[in-house]
């Protein structure tokens, strides 16, 4: 009952933000980052009043200052939502089909999000390097999720090219990041269960290996802090902490 009343309200909210979001659609993109950031932080209100789920966040000493870039554990539809918060003014790699759906679409392709067609090929690779360089030069982090898609907890999926090809293409530190979402949020559900997500900053791997090294350290990385969060979390849940 509780995670439905949480996703009542969550659609009317999203409904609502939406109407009043049309006016700043006519305008440059810094004000439409700034009201999804107050629509996602009334959103994560919602769920921690409704469903008694909160979110911490460890090793924010490990985000460096300057061009960075982020490669985030994706298990749950939290991840994309509170990204948005910790990270300030990210600019996200994501699917071009989410820039379909409309209001929320447009508000992606306005706030300069990079949306990609994964069926592109090298064509794809190239203009997300573009794109993250523009954001790079306008002083945004930018945010991409390694495996392209949720993927649940104790599943393994293979890190896609996207990341290799940022990492060598833009010489800017990348920061592993781990979570447990997918163990409160599940993907494709809204049977949420109530405690508290952890989202962890890894240190930074710099800006000068080789592309098979980096990505076995990038997976390593970001896989074992994500399994020691899952140990964490399933003992929490067997306790009822």
């Amino acid at each position: 009952m509780r995670a439905a009343l949480f996703t009542v309200l969550f659609y009317l909210w999203t409904t609502l933000a939406g109407i009043f979001v049309l006016p700043l659609l006519l305008g440059p993109p810094r004000p439409i980052l700034a009201y999804s950031r107050m629509w996602i932080r009334i959103s994560l209100w919602l769920l921690r009043v409704c469903v008694g789920l909160r979110h911490r966040v460890e090793g924010a000493e490990h985000i460096p200052q300057g061009p960075v870039l982020f490669a985030i554990k994706h298990q749950s539809a939290w991840d994309t939502l509170a990204i948005n918060l910790i990270v300030r003014d990210a600019a996200i790699v994501l699917k071009r089909e989410l820039t379909w759906i409309p209001l929320f679409g447009w508000c992606l392709v306005r706030a300069r999000q990079i949306a990609i067609d994964r069926s592109g090929g090298m064509a794809a690779l190239r203009g997300m390097v573009s794109a993250s360089r523009d954001a790079l030069d306008d002083g945004r982090p930018i945010v991409i999720f390694p495996e392209g898609t949720r993927v649940a907890p104790g599943e393994r999926r293979p890190y896609h090219a996207g990341v290799a090809a940022l990492y060598g293409a833009l010489k800017v530190p990348v920061v592993p990041v781990a979570l447990n979402s997918g163990h409160f949020w599940p993907r494709r559900s809204f049977k949420l269960k109530p405690g508290t997500i952890t989202i962890t900053f890894l240190p930074p791997i710099p800006a000068n290996l080789t592309r098979r090294d980096f990505l076995e350290s990038v997976e390593a990385s970001i896989e074992t802090e994500s399994d020691r969060l899952a140990r964490d979390a399933n003992a929490r849940v067997s306790s009822g902490c």
